[in-house]
């Protein structure tokens, strides 16, 4: 299986394709970036698809993250794979962000709970909480960060995500201290990839995952700039 990943959601613009038969990348790239996504995307995507020596009619899927994340660049994102969906007549799926943070961990199959936590602003975290094997020990939520303190109770966890560190500076002193932090600003684009070849369309829609309402929308100048493919 081919797969065209997409990932807009944080602080970075990412794309990447992979060969699932292969078992490799064929081409990856990624850019830090806070906002800029809608003019970085999709030229981004071309340089990869390109360095992939594949076309886009030969793809057999594209998966994007879906959130909890930034509103713009969660739309910029999605607006983009499902164009790119659209033209190739291929399906398309979307992938929380929060999993895709905690998939390299599960692919460990370690014994402590994941605590996977992205950063909301206003003291609030989008987190979810799974074990070792990736079942799921508290469903994504967004909280105050004094709530997800709390998953000390399922014993030292591994954090992860863009506020890992947020939550390890102010973990309980009564708790179990966490076992690892990594607070990447980004999830790993390659896993997306891997998790867009594990899921299926009708149970991954691509829509937007937010958790709450979004505060702004993008413009729709934005929007139309990601909303057409570029040629094969």
């Amino acid at each position: 299986m081919l797969i065209l990943a997409i990932d807009t959601s944080l602080d970075a613009c990412a794309a990447a394709v992979l060969d699932t038969d292969a078992g490799e990348l064929l081409a990856r790239e990624s850019q830090a970036m806070k906002r800029g996504h809608a003019e970085a995307l999709m030229p981004l995507i071309a340089r990869v698809m390109k360095a992939s020596g594949i076309a886009f009619a030969s793809l057999d899927r594209i998966a994007v993250t879906n959130g909890p994340g930034s509103f713009t660049g969660l739309r910029v994102g999605l607006s983009a794979a499902r164009g790119i969906a659209l033209a190739a007549n291929k399906p398309v799926v979307g992938l929380t962000t929060l999993t895709a943070y905690a998939a390299p961990v599960v692919a460990q199959n370690g014994e402590h709970p994941i605590v996977s936590a992205i950063d909301a602003r206003h003291d609030h975290v989008y987190f979810q909480v799974t074990s070792g094997d990736g079942s799921s020990l508290l469903r994504p939520r967004v909280a105050p960060v004094e709530e997800a303190l709390g998953a000390g109770r399922f014993g030292a966890p591994h954090l992860v995500g863009n506020a890992a560190r947020i939550l390890a500076d102010r973990w309980p002193a009564d708790a179990p201290p966490p076992f690892r932090v990594d607070a990447q600003p980004a999830p790993d684009i390659s896993w997306v990839a891997w998790l867009g070849a594990a899921v299926s369309p009708e149970d991954a829609p691509a829509r937007p995952y937010y958790l709450r309402a979004p505060d702004a929308k993008p413009s729709q100048d934005a929007v139309q700039r990601v909303s057409q493919p570029p040629a094969s």
